[in-house]
């Protein structure tokens, strides 16, 4: 009955525990999923002080923000419940040995929270009273169990409490104790076997808490339900997975749809807490600017949301979807003429160049008009967006800006963390005003003053670069800085930014996928023989034989002393796109590897096998990729190819060519 394991940690300086202790606690209370990944979240209904001889007084800022309550009713709900269940477990315990029993002075902190497992079919989610003693720096979780009058008891076999104890100086140690290992019983989501929680979540404790890294980003998903939004996204994400199956564009079906599949989950859940609110019935409308494959339009459009996409570009998916989901290829350039009055929200999902204007169109529509916005790119309302503050990083500058136009089109702009398969998760809501009706035209002329504020600073920042020709930059389009307010009224009534570059119609291959074929072989060339030529030569007489461990591997450069020995010509071609040299040798994965800014030749010995859980469309894309181009070092490696011809899945001469299978596909999604 020892301990299940035991942390030794220091705090240098003696600045993190034991307050660091009790916020890698608050982690694994609210979001147990960066820990278990076999969980989704946990919902937190209630929680409250617990004096050892009297009364419950509950408080409701975690449930509120974890979603579990769902409103004032809800959250008055939860703390009954916790009421209720604190009486009945005071009457079935006390701790047993080897858990710390609560004590002395101050107040015991009860959290009542359940557990959401993940993934389909799910299990049961599973009820936890945890309390917090914090004159003996222990939290225990008591499992709760349901019995046939209604009634929860807890379930002794799965109690366990972490604990703190201070040893010396900078020295602690955390551990884990549970009373009755003999007896716990684990299904491996809900309730992980002992052994993962004296190591796994041991270990990120032990972490968290000393990590004085405050997070520069909201919690994950701290707008909406996580208990609803787990249910919805599994129920969505079930009946939207066939089109991982039939996606017929070059990006990553599982991305993609599974991404789109999450912010629509997200969206759906937000605007049905907004009707609830509002008291509406009727389901919101929406336009979603720059939608790209159309996919969130299509799912909103099949879960009863009338809506519609603009993009300035088809893409081929659109065929695909039924005449039910709405899709119009059209630029769109912030105007009079691009205003969307009797639409409820506007979307931007990684919306590029018009990710700052979306505010501004939602405010200048109507006075009820919202927007959700999910910042990617980095534009200003005149281009590219440049950095002003050093002190942050980019991404957190940009969200502040994206934030900022919303406060300053008289939103109530709130923050959340998207769960989704990608970097830039951060998304904006503005859902309500800071001012009344009545006050529309001073705000719009708020809004006029600090669009113009913007291309002004972006004037000077340019000005001041060497070189630099602001009316060549404009197209003499751009009068910043010496408009008269005539001149500005007169704008905002078109064009509110004359000089606005949209995407264009047809996209720019500008990966290093366009350039001539030849030009890519030289340089693939140069720079394998200079990898080459760099290591020691060793011959390999008997490569035919299969004796393959003399083959030169060559050694590993840097990027920058790779480019020292091309030519200024091929840098100047390669620095024209996107990526450059990095970009062209990631694209010859057969040949480079490149890996923290140093580039490898490739050895393909030392590639691990095909996985049996890979997803099946990449499963599928790379049978059928099999032998359709040729190997690349049997033609122009000095030792050939590393791996015999059955085991390589390049061709070793033309005989071997296959003809690729891949087919197309063109199906009707219904």
């Amino acid at each position: 009955m020892g301990p299940v394991g035991t942390a030794a940690v220091r705090d240098p300086g003696g600045t993190a525990l034991p307050r660091g202790f009790w916020a890698a606690v608050r982690v694994w209370l609210e979001k147990p999923q960066v820990a278990n990944r076999r969980l989704s979240g946990a919902a937190v209904q209630a929680e409250g002080t617990v004096p050892l001889g009297g009364e419950i007084n509950t408080s409701f800022a975690a449930a509120g923000a974890v979603g579990g309550g769902g409103g004032q009713e809800g959250r008055a709900a939860g703390a009954a419940e916790l009421g209720r269940l604190w009486r009945e477990v005071r009457g079935q315990l006390p701790l047993p040995p080897p858990l710390t029993a609560w004590g002395g002075p101050g107040e015991l902190r009860a959290v009542l929270r359940t557990l959401l497992p993940r993934g389909r079919p799910a299990a049961a989610p599973a009820r936890e009273l945890a309390v917090q003693d914090f004159c003996n720096a222990t939290v225990t979780f008591l499992p709760l169990e349901e019995n046939s009058e209604g009634k929860y008891l807890v379930k002794k076999c799965n109690i366990y409490q972490i604990q703190l104890k201070h040893i010396k100086d900078e020295e602690w140690s955390i551990s884990v104790v549970a009373p009755f290992p003999e007896d716990w019983f684990s299904d491996g989501i809900v309730y992980p076997k002992l052994a993962w929680l004296g190591n796994e979540l041991l270990s990120k404790l032990a972490k968290w808490s000393v990590e004085q890294k405050p997070s520069e980003f909201k919690s994950t998903l701290s707008l909406v339900s996580v208990a609803k939004y787990s249910k919805v996204y599994q129920d969505l994400k079930e009946k939207y997975k066939k089109m991982v199956k039939v996606w017929p564009e070059v990006t990553d079906p599982e991305k993609f749809v599974y991404e789109d599949v999450a912010i629509a989950t997200y969206l759906l859940i937000l605007w049905e807490e907004e009707r609830k609110e509002k008291g509406l019935t009727k389901k919101q409308s929406f336009v979603d600017l720059g939608c790209g494959n159309g996919l969130l339009v299509h799912i909103l459009n099949n879960e009863g949301h009338s809506g519609r996409g603009i993009d300035v570009r088809r893409r081929k998916i659109w065929d695909m979807y039924g005449p039910e989901t709405h899709l119009e290829e059209a630029t769109i350039i912030p105007g009079d003429s691009h205003l969307f009055p009797d639409t409820d929200w506007l979307i931007g999902n990684h919306s590029d160049e018009l990710t700052p204007w979306i505010p501004v169109i939602a405010a200048r529509s109507s006075y009820s008009c919202c927007y959700f916005v999910l910042p990617c790119c980095f534009f200003d309302f005149h281009g590219k967006y440049s950095r002003r503050q050093s002190k942050k990083t980019q991404y957190r500058e940009y969200l502040d800006f994206v934030a900022q136009v919303g406060f300053v089109c008289g939103f109530h702009v709130e923050e959340d963390c998207l769960r989704i398969p990608s970097t830039k998760r951060v998304s904006f809501v503005g859902k309500s005003r800071t001012y009344p009706a009545g006050e529309h035209a001073l705000v719009d002329q708020q809004i006029t003053q600090f669009i113009n504020s913007r291309r002004t600073c972006a004037v000077a920042t340019c000005d001041r670069r060497v070189g630099f020709n602001h009316k060549d930059h404009c197209g003499g389009q751009c009068k910043a800085g010496s408009e008269s307010p005539e001149d500005e009224t007169e704008t905002a009534g078109t064009v509110w930014m004359p000089g606005f570059q949209p995407r264009e119609k047809v996209e720019q291959i500008r990966n290093c996928a366009s350039l001539p074929r030849d030009f890519v072989d030289e340089v693939v060339l140069n720079v394998a023989n200079l990898l080459l030529n760099a290591a020691p030569q060793k011959s390999c007489s008997d490569k035919q034989g299969g004796n393959m461990n003399t083959w030169n591997q060559g050694e590993s450069l840097s990027l920058r002393e790779v480019a020292e020995h091309l030519n200024k010509e091929t840098l100047k071609k390669l620095k024209s796109e996107y990526g450059g040299l990095q970009t062209l040798l990631k694209n010859n994965h057969q040949v480079f590897e490149v890996q923290n800014g140093r580039v490898h030749i490739r050895d393909w010995r030392k590639e691990k096998p095909p996985s049996k859980t890979k997803p099946e469309v990449k499963r599928r894309l790379s049978a059928e990729a099999f032998k359709t181009r040729l190997c690349w070092f049997y033609i122009h490696h000095p030792d050939g190819c590393s791996l015999p011809s059955e085991a390589c899945p390049y061709a070793h001469g033309t005989e071997e060519l296959r003809q690729s299978q891949t087919i197309k596909k063109k199906k009707h999604i219904q």
